[in-house]
């Protein structure tokens, strides 16, 4: 009697289809388990690549503003009236009047001294809107030079939100703003940036500042 029963159950139609049907399941989970796990081994590559970058400066908090002075022309005799502020919307607002009397011409917010953490490849961006007034990203570095800084500039677009993006390979050596040959940049001891009009044109300004980070190429 058994044998029967075992001989009806190994001819069983709806047997065979659940073991094909069970054997099916078995086999897709197989391939998702597989599919996961390639996607876990591949898919943390582009994290990286796609990258947005490194945030080192945003205006969120009130006390962000600590971290930045002004430095105008007033320091050498000039008249330029260069302030900063955050406003009610988390932006960094750099405003004033730049003057060309008593030989002045420039006013400049810089950051405070820090490690930016930078180093060779990386690229600064930030997102800005201006007059339409061409301003200066500074570097700083521990040196004895007065008005020494590494400098890159940038054209704004009137009251358009803009994203600039500088390498730091090509910021140029100035020492009161004149440009210094054979002196390269060591990002990894860049302590500070600012930004600074010096366009030689009198008159009001504005330059808003939503955020400034670092990508890095590498």
């Amino acid at each position: 009697m058994k044998k029967h029963v075992y001989k009806f159950m190994s001819r069983c139609n709806c047997c065979q289809e659940f073991t094909v049907f069970n054997e099916s399941i078995m086999e897709s989970h197989k391939m998702l388990l597989r599919t996961i796990l390639v996607f876990l081994s591949v898919g943390s590559i582009p994290l990286e690549a796609n990258d947005d970058g490194r945030i080192i400066f945003s205006f969120e908090k009130s006390e962000d503003i600590k971290q930045w002075q002004a430095v105008n022309d007033g320091v050498m005799g000039g008249r330029s009236d260069g302030r900063f502020m955050i406003t009610a919307d988390n932006k960094m607002q750099f405003f004033g009047n730049l003057s060309l009397e008593n030989n002045g011409g420039f006013a400049s917010i810089r950051s405070r001294s820090s490690d930016l953490k930078l180093k060779t490849g990386d690229t600064l961006i930030a997102r800005v809107r201006g007059d339409g007034r061409k301003y200066n990203f500074n570097l700083y570095v521990p040196r004895r030079m007065t008005a020494f800084s590494y400098r890159a500039n940038f054209q704004t677009e009137k009251d358009k939100w803009i994203e600039v993006e500088l390498p730091v390979k090509k910021f140029a050596a100035t020492w009161f703003g004149r440009v210094l040959k054979n002196q390269p940049l060591d990002p990894n001891t860049v302590s500070g940036l600012g930004i600074l009009l010096g366009d030689k044109k009198a008159g009001p300004f504005k330059l808003e500042v939503d955020w400034i980070k670092v990508k890095s190429n590498n």
